[in-house]
């Protein structure tokens, strides 16, 4: 399988040759020239498969440059009971992503899928813990290094560094906004001391953040010199990681491939529901994808109107579903190229757009930049927002109910799943993340702190180790070359 960039410019390259870079040498991000097919024989096979079979069988589709008895070993050491090991759904925890049904009200079932088993207690450990191990041997084979360079609103840093500290030829340098993040979320990234591990606090806003990434990673000679990768979801092996558990969530929900589900997914970087998208265009019997927001609504308003409308750092709210707070959402460009038939040349004008005059509008109304608006639904594709005062109440409403505590960005997708429900369709909620990493909003919503697993209790104590610095590329670059000694 061959990969190509949705601007359009860049060659063809294997899954290996884009494992390890970011954007694609045009700026473009990179996509499978053809989504592979998964049949209902396939399907009804791996019904039974554990989560470590059935990522192999989805990988080997994508990575056919791996061989086989490489990349079942990677998935056999990624997926175990051991790294997935929080144990709040009892024996379940071994199936790595369980699903509980939250509720059945008219016909429609309200179901979620925990994806915060992992280390860091957050979704982003399903593909991080695998990107570390690919990483790892892909260095091994080429005699290399890596330092990888990325971005974060929340979850991506703990889970990137969790995933590569002690990892031999590899280092981690991680942007986030100061003081944007919860405490425990802070502590999480701040407290490691491993010597790979650099956390650099930046004085904004998580886009400006996700900018200074992107700079870097289209300055080619910087890139190539200082043997920069990323781990962010702009990375292609991040996001089919994420594919795996759309199958798993599907095929655990169902009986029979003539029914469908539907996803609700916590949406701030398109990441977690682009791999949505790309499971249904293999062909996944998915009803909707809706995409949840927080206050910072850019795709919802997408999603209603047509319109992309990148906000400024200035008007991106600081809110209680921090890892939700961007307004510039990377992996959209993703699904852009697919909703315009694959025309890289209009992507990459349209996306030179948002950069010039701050979006760009597929409404069809009259000066619109196209009417591909009319065609979003064929792809399964809805929204909704959810509020502070949302959040609270959701929490609260499914801790009275069900006894069950859910953290602030699983109760946005709890909200807007409740408004999108289709009598005789499962809707699965995926969780984004354990209430414990969210415990201020935990306190104001039930009076009492988050459970917290084993190991935790008192992270916020330990010492931490971080840099602060502004928002300026060429500081960010001197730091980097400073710390590589390349």
């Amino acid at each position: 399988m061959q990969y190509i960039s949705t601007r359009g410019l860049a060659p063809a390259q294997s899954f290996s040759e884009i494992l390890l870079g970011g954007l694609a040498p045009d700026g473009g991000l990179y996509l499978p020239e053809t989504y592979p097919q998964v049949s209902d024989a396939e399907l009804d096979a791996w019904r039974t498969l554990s989560y470590a079979d059935l990522a192999y069988e989805v990988l080997r589709k994508f990575a056919t440059d791996i061989p086989d008895a490489d990349l079942k070993a990677l998935v056999h050491k990624t997926y175990t009971a051991d790294v997935y090991r929080n144990v709040r759904h009892g024996e379940e925890a071994a199936r790595i992503t369980p699903l509980r049904t939250v509720e059945e009200k008219n016909g429609s079932k309200l179901v979620l899928q925990a994806l915060s088993n992992g280390p860091t207690l957050a979704f982003k450990d399903m593909a991080m813990q695998l990107l570390g191990n690919l990483f790892e041997y892909t260095l091994a084979k080429q005699h290399a290094e890596l330092n990888i360079f990325g971005a974060t609103s929340g979850d991506t840093g703990s889970a990137a560094e969790y995933a590569m500290r002690g990892k031999k030829g590899i280092r981690v340098f991680m942007l986030s906004p100061h003081k944007k993040m919860s405490a425990f979320q802070t502590a999480q990234m701040f407290s490691l001391q491993d010597p790979n591990i650099f956390n650099i606090a930046v004085e904004g806003v998580f886009d400006d953040c996700q900018d200074m990434v992107k700079a870097v990673s289209n300055d080619h000679s910087f890139k190539q010199q200082q043997k920069i990768g990323t781990v962010n979801s702009i990375n292609w092996a991040r996001v089919v990681a994420q594919v795996i558990y759309y199958f798993r969530g599907y095929l655990s929900a169902t009986t029979s491939n003539e029914q469908k589900v539907s996803f609700t997914v916590p949406s701030g970087n398109f990441g977690n529901i682009c791999a949505g998208h790309i499971a249904r265009m293999m062909g996944l019997p998915i009803d909707k994808l809706v995409a949840a927001t927080n206050e910072n609504d850019v795709l919802d308003e997408f999603f209603r109107t047509g319109v992309y409308r990148v906000r400024k750092s200035a008007e991106t709210y600081h809110t209680t579903s921090p890892s939700m707070d961007i307004s510039k959402a990377s992996n959209f460009e993703r699904f852009v190229y697919d909703l315009l038939n694959r025309d890289g040349d209009r992507v990459r004008a349209l996306f030179q757009k948002v950069e010039t005059h701050g979006g760009f509008d597929l409404s069809g109304k009259p000066g619109s930049d196209g009417d591909e608006f009319k065609n979003i639904a064929k792809f399964g594709f809805a929204s909704g927002k959810s509020t502070h005062s949302d959040r609270v109440a959701t929490i609260r409403d499914l801790q009275n109910k069900y006894d069950l505590m859910i953290d602030t960005h699983t109760a946005d997708g709890v909200k807007v799943a409740r408004e999108h429900l289709t009598p005789g369709v499962t809707m699965i909620v995926l969780e984004t993340a354990l209430p414990a990493k969210f415990n201020e909003t935990i306190r104001e919503a039930l009076g009492r702190d988050a459970d917290r697993p084993a190991g935790f209790e008192n992270i916020e104590d330990l010492p931490q180790r971080f840099e602060v610095m502004p928002a300026d590329v060429n500081q960010m670059k001197s730091f980097i070359a400073t710390h590589t000694g390349l």
